[in-house]
């Protein structure tokens, strides 16, 4: 049985003051939770900070991106081998909001997803459609051009004991929530994806959901089959709302 996992990702937000109250809190307000995986994605200059704090909690951290290659001349970029020396454990790659604003192409990001592993870093992989892809019916189609290119590196074996996350675009920050049902169809059409090339992958990967999770939804849309966990964003920036959907992921 997959085991849950719950991330926050605190995007382009925080503070020095702001994180350690923060994971001060969470620190202690979830020490008593066993049986979810929960980590924090921070951004690049808070990552020995992070490490700092949760250093001997149960809780893990990790970062929003990561470059596509080892080292050099790549100004502004972070390589995979520099997270691993922060004691990172997860990273995002492909969030929507990276996709949109800075062009990254589907084979890059499969590339990032590769090269993240390589060094032992479990990549969360966003994928999801926009509003007019789902009304216009090709939402699956949508999803599967995000995901083939990683299938194809090797068959889908890259994607075992990795991390999907389903962010319908129309949900991120929006207040809109995908139905619990919308959500499950859409997991479960990943995992089968997965599953025609890889079925030890597609046993193995969780698949996350993501799009204004909060305390008061979490428990619904966790409870589905086929969803492993959340990849939180605004309600990770609030201790309590945070712990909040740790605990309904139990």
């Amino acid at each position: 049985m997959r085991r849950k996992l719950v991330v926050g990702n605190w995007k382009m937000n925080g503070s020095l003051a702001q994180n350690k109250r923060l994971l001060d809190s969470l620190a202690q307000g979830l020490r008593d939770v066993s049986h979810v995986d929960i980590a924090v994605c921070v951004p690049y200059p808070y990552l020995f900070q992070a490490q700092a704090v949760l250093a001997g909690t149960s809780i893990a951290w990790g970062a929003q991106n990561v470059a596509s290659h080892d080292n050099g001349a790549y100004t502004g970029e972070v390589s995979a081998a520099m997270l691993k020396e922060f004691g990172a454990s997860y990273v995002i790659v492909g969030h929507s909001e990276r996709h949109g604003a800075y062009g990254e192409s589907a084979a890059n990001i499969a590339e990032k997803f590769a090269i993240a592993k390589g060094y032992g870093l479990t990549p969360i992989f966003c994928v999801g459609e926009t509003l007019q892809e789902r009304e216009s019916g090709v939402m699956e189609y949508a999803i599967a051009n995000q995901l083939d290119p990683i299938l194809s590196v090797s068959g889908g074996a890259l994607l075992d004991q990795a991390v999907i996350a389903y962010e319908p675009v129309w949900a991120i920050g929006t207040n809109k929530t995908a139905t619990p049902e919308q959500a499950r169809a859409a997991h479960s059409f990943i995992r089968e994806r997965i599953a025609a090339l890889h079925p030890g992958a597609a046993e193995s990967v969780r698949i996350l959901y993501g799009g204004s999770v909060n305390s008061r939804n979490a428990a619904q849309l966790l409870s589905m089959s086929d969803i492993d966990g959340g990849l939180i964003g605004r309600g990770s920036l609030d201790a309590d709302d945070f712990e909040s959907i740790c605990r309904a992921a139990c």
